[in-house]
């Protein structure tokens, strides 16, 4: 059944080319198309031009150009407009997506060596004044040496220290 549903190379080559064939038809109409809409918008908003012979006709004629250009810059200058808020809208919702996905790449940050000191003045500028000497901070504590620890320290030679204890071996042997 497989093999009667698979179509020959001869057929898929002749679809193949009424396809394209209706394909070039469609851009072709489309393309006359949107010159018949474009000659009729011109033909619309540009009616062809007469000349008046007189001077105060042609004044009146400069003035209504004049008019008719400020409008379509207005217009111009509104869809303009209209479309920078729309891109804007669309890139904020952009962001949001990205957002959302949480697929944000964060870069890697350099290791950089800064004392606290320098940190602190790339912060605050030049109002840091601070030392940030900490050891100048902590407390000074002097330690207290006890006989026994001392005693303990000073045990001396490790051949005497074995000697003794021998003594007392032979003591608790005998």
């Amino acid at each position: 059944m497989a093999d009667e549903k698979r179509l020959s190379a001869r057929r898929k080559h002749t679809l193949k080319g009424c396809m394209l064939m209706v394909g070039t038809n469609l851009l072709e109409a489309e393309a006359s198309m949107k010159i018949e809409e474009r000659e009729k918008f011109l033909a619309e908003k540009c009616p062809p031009l007469e000349l008046p012979y007189s001077k105060d006709e042609l004044m009146e004629l400069v003035e209504k150009l004049h008019q008719q250009i400020n409008m379509s810059e207005e217009e111009r200058y509104c869809i303009e407009f209209k479309l920078n808020m729309v891109l804007n809208e669309v890139r904020d919702l952009n962001i949001k997506i990205v957002d959302m996905r949480g697929k944000f790449k964060r870069p890697r940050l350099k290791k950089v060596r800064m004392s606290a000191d320098a940190m602190l003045k790339a912060l605050l500028g030049s109002k840091h004044t601070v030392n940030m000497d900490l050891r100048a901070n902590l407390k000074q504590v002097k330690k207290e040496v006890k006989e026994e620890d001392k005693q303990l320290r000073d045990v001396g030679d490790w051949r005497k220290n074995i000697e003794d204890k021998s003594d007392r071996k032979k003591m608790f042997d005998s």
